[in-house]
């Protein structure tokens, strides 16, 4: 195992704590935006959140009560009057009515008091603290910082190697606003996608590890720390949701395919690996057995519950293959319940980053490289109509653009791990320029989003923007124009620091490239040829 110098442990913290940082205050500015409940379901987490940690893990059944009911403590009575604006644009998010006021229930039907207790213990506890909106408030910004950790993994993972130059261009996908959106809820759907990215970048660090055979590609980091994420991300994303020990699969499937035979078969060779892959096999097991135990999957949705109960495995396929540009404008600008979409035009610098990133790796890169790239993003359209396919009969369809996007992530981060290579060299001199063109582009698009989300429920749609200013009718926590000014900013931040980590490692991959040739020419040059004696 290769020593590590001071200097690059120093490079890899600094990495990794302004990673944190800026993705903290990011997801801690969506948190504060979003009015409370505005985000998909998280009524129904956040109060499984309070009640489980009160030790009302699973809710109890009531006659004529569709799901499972938890009690609630009498400061967070609830009334469904506090999300009145929902699928009302026209509507401002001040209600009149907060969460704990007086005449709301002391107990919930929520649809996720199965669901696997981790996250909810992880999220919860400041409810024991705090009262009302504020506990929540709390929650989303403790689980902002828990996401934060994977992304900052992710970050100093990939670029703990020397090749790694369009890896700040994939990594800015972690920062797209659905993504931060979520990371800033009550839903476990955002650590999901933190955890995916942090073990997609770690697992394919730590098999370039076990391979070996290219000394530009292997981390700087330990082969030990390596496993700690892998592990860490692993139980996460497997326990985060129902179907977190089939994403786990996927994704770790996906990476070896990446990769080779040859690193999978040295990681599973190697004795050190067996206590991560243990614990790894013992955070899926638990989830599995959570999930049959407590029936999140095994109940018979009604006919208006969704659409195509009761189909076939070939018409919720199909049903979904249609269906999938729509999921992947969701998982792009459609916030709220999907009831805050933003306009198509508003999310096509997003687009046009993506397709810069995507079209290079396809067509710049080897035929292997080419394959992969090829399998991976099959793999993001297909594994959620297989998914649906599967299920329809009992569930019908029930797929959002959100579920998918630790596959849409996955497909940026191996896209910029690819051409960050070796197949990639012949395009390297394009990275720092695009890289920077990416993230002006995605940072604009960001920024765009946060707004115009604010102005939905600052104003609501029908009034202009500047009522967000003069007549505001909800206000955020700082206020919204100031929320705004604090996310441009650290938006920038964001962007000039990827940017020069894009440049460092441009430059110190282009020297290391020019050392290559000189002692390649040096060994090139033959011996001077004996002088013959003559007597």
């Amino acid at each position: 195992m290769e020593s590590i110098s001071p200097r690059g442990q120093r490079r890899t913290r600094s990495i990794f704590w302004t990673a944190f940082a800026l993705m903290a205050m990011l997801a801690t500015l969506w948190s504060l935006a979003s009015p409370i409940f505005s985000v998909p379901d998280e009524n129904a987490h956040a109060i499984k959140a309070i009640a489980q940690v009160r030790g009302d893990l699973t809710g109890h059944a009531v006659a004529g009560v569709k799901h499972s009911v938890v009690n609630l403590p009498e400061e967070y009575s609830y009334s469904q009057q506090v999300v009145c604006y929902l699928f009302h644009t026209e509507m401002t998010a001040d209600c009149g009515f907060e969460l704990g006021d007086e005449g709301g229930n002391g107990w919930f039907n929520t649809w996720v008091s199965a669901y696997n207790p981790v996250y909810y213990y992880l999220v919860g506890w400041p409810t024991l603290l705090l009262d009302g909106s504020a506990g929540v408030y709390a929650m989303r910004i403790i689980s902002g910082l828990l996401c934060s950790v994977f992304v900052a993994w992710a970050f100093q993972t990939a670029m703990s190697v020397r090749r790694s130059r369009w890896m700040p261009f994939g990594l800015a996908f972690l920062a797209a606003p659905m993504v931060v959106y979520l990371f800033g809820s009550v839903n476990p759907n955002g650590i999901e996608v933190a955890a995916a990215g942090a073990l997609w970048m770690s697992l394919l660090r730590l098999l370039q590890h076990f391979d070996g055979r290219d000394a530009g590609v292997v981390s700087s980091l330990s082969r030990r720390y390596l496993w700690l994420i892998v592990t860490v991300a692993s139980i996460v994303l497997a326990t985060a949701r129902a179907t977190g020990p089939l994403w786990l699969v996927v994704v770790v499937g996906l990476c070896f395919a990446a990769v080779g035979w040859r690193a999978v078969k040295t990681l599973f060779t190697t004795g050190s690996s067996y206590v991560g892959l243990a614990l790894v096999a013992a955070g899926g097991l638990f989830s599995i057995l959570w999930t049959l135990g407590g029936g999140s999957l095994s109940g018979q949705a009604d006919a208006s519950d969704a659409p195509q109960v009761g189909a076939s495995f070939v018409q919720g396929f199909a049903y979904v293959i249609r269906m999938t540009p729509g999921y992947f404008q969701q998982a792009i600008g459609f916030f709220g319940w999907l009831d805050t979409p933003l306009s198509v035009s508003a999310y096509w610098p997003f687009v046009a980053a993506l397709a810069i990133l995507v079209a290079l790796a396809f067509a710049g890169l080897d035929r292997r490289s080419v394959v992969t790239m090829g399998i991976v993003t099959g793999a993001a359209l297909l594994v959620p109509a297989f998914v649906q396919g599967y299920s329809v009969h009992q569930t019908g369809i029930i797929w959002q653009g959100r579920y998918g996007l630790f596959l849409y992530v996955g497909v940026t981060l191996v896209a910029a791990w690819l051409l960050s290579g070796r197949s990639g060299r012949r395009l390297g001199f394009l990275s720092v320029r695009l890289t920077w063109i990416g993230l002006v582009l995605m940072a604009a698009y960001g920024l765009t989003a946060f707004f115009l989300v604010l102005w939905r429920y600052v104003a609501g749609t029908e009034e202009s923007f500047s009522t967000m200013w003069e007549n505001p009718g909800w206000e955020p926590p700082l206020g919204a124009m100031t929320l705004v000014a604090l996310y441009g900013l650290v938006s920038l931040l964001f962007l000039l620091w990827s940017g020069r980590l894009a440049m460092g490692s441009a430059r110190a991959d282009d020297e290391a490239e020019a050392d290559e040739a000189d002692e390649a020419d040096e060994a090139a040059v033959p011996e001077p040829a004996p002088e013959t004696v003559r007597g």
